[in-house]
């Protein structure tokens, strides 16, 4: 497969490019935005397409705008709320949602929703506007956003699902979804697969059903009668997701999963795992035993802060681990997240 051309940082056009940078002032990533320059330039030539040019142009202005608007809030953890925008009111998911947005913020999280009504409405209701965000989509019907979140600084709107959910992820922590439609179902796949791929740091992934109902217990049979059964997918990977009918266990499954896990990295091979405690020499025994599969040479071991780390001021004041990880079982790692947070 032919992978997409790297800038070739044409001698003609650096200079310019770089005075250009100079004549706004500079600023961020001065590097990564003459790059953009660069390939926005050779849009000239190799798309002859308007349309496809304008996807191109919405799509970097809606992430720009996107990433200016959480940039402030960077230091905060964010717990996303997906679910029907058909869900009304009286019924007991949309009083969930209102609980879980409410606990959830009590927990020290911000809450994130598709700024619409329904299960997403209610989860802005819970957690009050002062800490929600809304990331909403322009359709022809049903995707007003709620008024807890329209007249707030903390909404941007649009024109694709992809940027769209590249924000959601972007910025979540955390992901809970009640039963939906066709999108929700899109946005937990997505979170999935993801996970799966290592395409985005582990995070709890939990489903809710009403107290009682069958909605994400029947997708959970489904999968595991089809997908698993049929070996699409790795036992493991069940690992990925929670299933719980309670509000009170969904802000406890998030809340659990950063009591001692804090964020991963990789720098070349090696995966890095900060902490906010450190783990004894015995623990790591024991995970250098149970966890074996996953390491494809040496062991997990303490570390102190990367080169590569100490460069970029990537949350030095935190314990680590690192190992050689198979970058495939994702499951297994989650798994040992757990483990991690019980130490």
């Amino acid at each position: 497969m032919n992978k997409p051309e790297k800038s070739t940082g044409d001698l003609a056009l650096q200079k310019p490019i770089q005075d250009l940078i100079k004549l706004k002032g500079g600023g961020y990533n001065e590097d990564a935005v003459a790059d953009i320059i660069e390939n926005a330039l050779k849009l000239l030539t190799d798309v002859k397409d308007t349309g496809d040019a304008r996807v191109i142009q919405t799509a970097l202005r809606e992430l720009r705008y996107a990433f200016r608007l959480f940039a402030p809030y960077a230091g905060k953890r964010k717990v996303t709320i997906f679910g029907s925008a058909r869900t009304q009111p009286s019924k007991q998911e949309y009083q969930q949602a209102v609980e879980v947005g409410r606990k959830i913020v009590q927990a020290g999280f911000m809450v994130i929703t598709g700024a619409g009504p329904g299960i997403m409405q209610a989860g802005h209701e819970g957690a009050g506007p002062e800490n929600s965000f809304g990331a909403n989509i322009r359709l022809p019907w049903e995707q007003g956003a709620n008024p807890v979140i329209a007249q707030d600084k903390k909404l941007v709107t649009f024109k694709y699902f992809f940027t769209r959910k590249l924000t959601f992820i972007r910025h979540s922590d955390a992901i809970i979804l009640f039963p939906g439609g066709f999108g929700t179902m899109d946005e937990g796949y997505e979170a999935i697969t993801l996970m799966q791929t290592g395409k985005s740091q582990l995070m709890p992934l939990v489903l809710v059903d009403r107290p009682g109902g069958t909605y994400w217990k029947t997708w959970d049979k489904q999968v595991r009668e089809h997908l698993l059964r049929d070996q699409l997918i790795s036992p493991d990977d069940l690992n990925l997701y929670r299933i719980t009918d309670s509000a009170d266990e969904a802000v406890k499954i998030v809340t659990r999963f950063y009591r001692n896990f804090h964020s991963t990295r990789f720098v070349k091979d090696l995966f890095i795992i900060r902490l906010q405690h450190a783990p004894t020499e015995t623990a790591i025994e024991a995970l250098n035993e149970d966890y074996a599969d996953i390491i494809v040479e040496g062991k997990i071991q303490r570390i102190e802060p990367t080169p590569e780390e100490k460069e970029d001021s990537d949350q030095l004041g935190l314990h680590r681990i690192a190992f050689n990880f198979n970058r495939r079982d994702y499951g297994r790692l989650r798994q040992m997240i757990d483990v991690l947070n019980g130490l």
